[in-house]
């Protein structure tokens, strides 16, 4: 039978269905078993080492980045970038010409049994 709880009321016996609410949120904040010295303030030098950690790596990224990467020129990003898409449109040429005579070549051996070119 479910019993309620009466607070206040004299002789009352609260059942346990009510304590669960606040066991839960007690046992949420409560340290883990096992754990040394786990409360908040611990916890909290733990997270503002961490954000420490992460504006320590971020300035030094922003300064590797600035002062020490050797960074190409315009020419010389202008003259790779013409290489690459020399080189690009003279492989997609290549693979249309394979494509066109392969298809062809196919069709010919499929629908005919001899090869014409």
């Amino acid at each position: 039978e479910h019993m309620t709880v009466n607070h206040g009321v004299v002789g009352s016996s609260p059942s346990w269905s009510a304590f669960t609410g606040v066991a839960q949120s007690v046992e949420h904040w409560s340290p883990k078993p096992g754990v040394v010295s786990s409360n908040l303030t611990t916890r909290a030098i733990k997270k503002i080492y961490s954000m420490k950690k992460i504006v320590k790596y971020v300035k030094e990224s922003y300064s590797e980045l600035v002062n020490k990467v050797s960074w190409p020129t315009r020419t010389e990003v202008v003259n790779s970038s013409v290489v690459v898409l020399s080189a690009s449109v003279i492989i997609a040429i290549v693979i249309l010409v394979m494509d066109l005579l392969f298809g062809n070549v196919l069709m010919s051996l499929i629908y005919t049994g001899t090869v014409n070119f």
